[in-house]
């Protein structure tokens, strides 16, 4: 699915309800929402903070859908392509930060 596939298919979700689109404040809290619930989950996982036993692990992949899903919503509010946001952001960093690590060897796995 292309991003702009992504972005169409939460304009038609959205598009059912009667209230449809939030402001973009209540939106970007839902992001910030998001982001803390995949936070939350890599520190239980990776981090010092480990949960309850209690507590069941989150899916990480469903915890970034969310994110995706709440960025493809601000970008058709304020009217962005995430193609094209994406492609300048690569060209950004393929220029900014062409030298700055060290790459590595790709021949070593050659045939």
């Amino acid at each position: 699915m292309e991003l702009r596939d992504v972005q169409r298919a939460v304009d038609a979700w959205i598009g059912q309800f009667k209230d449809g689109y939030w402001p973009p404040l209540a939106n970007l809290a839902r992001l910030v929402e998001e982001v803390g619930e995949l936070s939350r989950e890599l520190n239980a996982r990776f981090g010092p903070k480990t949960k309850k036993p209690t507590e069941a692990d989150r899916d990480l992949a469903l915890e970034l859908g969310d994110i995706l899903f709440v960025v493809a919503v601000l970008a058709n509010q304020l009217g962005v392509d995430l193609e094209e946001a994406f492609r300048g952001v690569m060209a950004k960093y393929e220029g900014r930060d062409r030298d700055r690590w060290e790459r590595k060897d790709v021949s070593a796995n050659a045939p």
